[in-house]
Formats: structure tokens, sequence, C-alpha cells
């Protein structure tokens, strides 16, 4: 039989719980605000409340036809980065993690401690270095300059090799060898399934990286044609003293922006918070 914690305990983590939850929620109500204003009550209103001639509509219409529809561009680039990237690097690091947990072989462990070492190095120190090697390689202001880093994920190999040595059992694995699967079929239909937790955390925080990556891309191109949603939003806000309107194009953007990444944490936190436990508990 469980106790359940003093109330003063859970006053405490309720009222910690209550602050971290306004402080994140705060500025995401204060970009739907000012989505709805435009560049003069922007800076002429209250900004936690609507202005007296709210028109979100007409004013997120504005910043999708913008200079030709480029903000459309930008969202449809950082989809290819993000999705094509993402899903890339899952199933990488589900190869990678998968091996690393279920075959034995020489050298494995020094090759699971270079992947830990990846994941402290943070992707800025690597950036010089990628565009040093892409520009000679033709690649520096191409799609690829972007898409190919995106799918090396050694925090998605970590956490792959730690949750099928947790979640795949070597006897069901072995069954699979006696009744004739090759090693590609038993890891297609059987560890991929089994895995999909773990693959669906992979994704998730692989998408909201490159979503949200900024530094990489602003090295590598040059083209606006070619720039995510972040460093396209970036680039009119270096205008926005010469034109004021892009103030508000740059709050709706950001608004726009968001909106991709909410629906995706609201359709795949379920197999999040099974991703992050469940290997934990499982033996």
């Amino acid at each position: 039989m469980t106790t359940r914690p003093p109330v003063r305990y859970r006053i405490i983590t309720a009222s910690l719980l209550t602050i971290a939850a306004i402080y994140f929620l705060v500025p995401v109500y204060w970009l739907i605000v000012s989505a709805t204003k435009s560049s003069a009550d922007l800076f002429g209103t209250f900004g936690f409340w609507f202005s007296d001639h709210p028109r979100p509509v007409d004013h997120l219409l504005d910043v999708l036809t913008y200079d030709h529809g480029i903000y459309v561009r930008w969202f449809g680039n950082s989809l290819l980065y993000a999705g094509i990237g993402a899903v890339c690097a899952t199933l990488l690091s589900a190869a990678a993690g998968y091996a690393l947990a279920k075959f034995p072989f020489r050298g494995r462990e020094a090759i699971f401690n270079a992947v830990l070492a990846g994941v402290l190095i943070p992707g800025t120190a690597l950036a010089l270095p990628l565009y040093f090697l892409f520009s000679s390689m033709g690649l520096s202001n191409t799609y690829w300059a972007v898409l190919i880093p995106s799918v090396v994920s050694p925090f998605g190999v970590y956490l792959c090799r730690i949750y099928a040595a947790a979640a795949v059992p070597d006897s069901l694995l072995e069954a699979a060898r006696i009744d004739g699967a090759g090693e590609a079929r038993i890891f297609a239909a059987l560890s991929l399934r089994l895995m999909t937790p773990a693959l669906v955390t992979v994704f998730l925080f692989q998408f909201v990286h490159i979503w949200n990556n900024y530094f990489l891309p602003l090295v590598m191109l040059s083209d606006s044609d070619l720039y995510p949603i972040q460093l396209g939003l970036t680039s009119w806000t270096g205008y926005a003293d010469r034109q004021p309107v892009l103030y508000q194009y740059t709050v709706g953007g950001a608004f726009l922006s968001v909106v991709p990444l909410m629906v995706l944490m609201t359709v795949l936190q379920r197999y999040w918070r099974t991703g992050l436990t469940e290997g934990s508990v499982k033996a």
C-alpha cells in the first residue's frame, strides 16, 4: 500500500509546477496577442492584451504574401530540413543503436564512447569546420549543406542503444534466427516495432532541434530562397528599422512557426513520455 506524501510537499510541488507553467506559457500568450496587432499597435498598446480592432487573419495573410510569398518558401524549407533530417536521423540512430546493443564486436565500447563524446560537443563548434568541408565539395549554399549534418544524432544513437538493450530480448532474436529470418528482416519487422517509443522520441527531439537550428543555416546558406524560418525571420528584423511593418511580420511569422511544433508535441507526447521511461524499467 502506497502512502500519499504530506500536504506541504504536494503544495510545494504544485506551486513549483504552476510557476514553471506560467514561465513557459506567458511568452506563448504574448506571441498570440501580438500576432493580432498591426505594427503601430505592437508598440502603442498594452503588450499583454489585444488591440481595440484586432485583425489576426489579415495580419497573417500579409505575412504569407509579403515579398511574393517568401515566408511560405521558408516554411517549406524548414519542413524539408526538419522532416527529412529527423526521419533519416531516426533510422540511422535505430540501426546504429541496435547494432551496438545486440552485436558484440571488437571496439564496440570505444565506438559507443566516441558517440557519447559527440553528444557533448556543441553544434556551433562544428559549424565552421563543416562549412569548409562542404565548400571544398561544392555543396555549400545548397539544401545538402543543411540536410546532411541534420541526419546525424549522437543522442539518438545513445538512446536507441540503451532502449534496444532493455526492450529487445535476445531470446526473441534467437527464436527469429532459428525460424530462418535474416538479420535485416529481424531488424525491420521485429526490432523496430519494439523500439517504437524510443524512435518517436528521437524523431521528436531531432525535428525540434532542426526546426529551431539557426547557426548552421546561417553559416552554410547565402541564398535567401534556401533559408529556413528561423534565419528568414532574423533577416526581416535586420530591415525592420527601415521597414517598420516587418516588426509585425516577424511576430506573425514567429507565431506561425511554433504551430507545427505544438501540433507535433501534442500528437507524439504520449510516445515521448513512454520513450523516456519504459526503457529504464523493462528488464
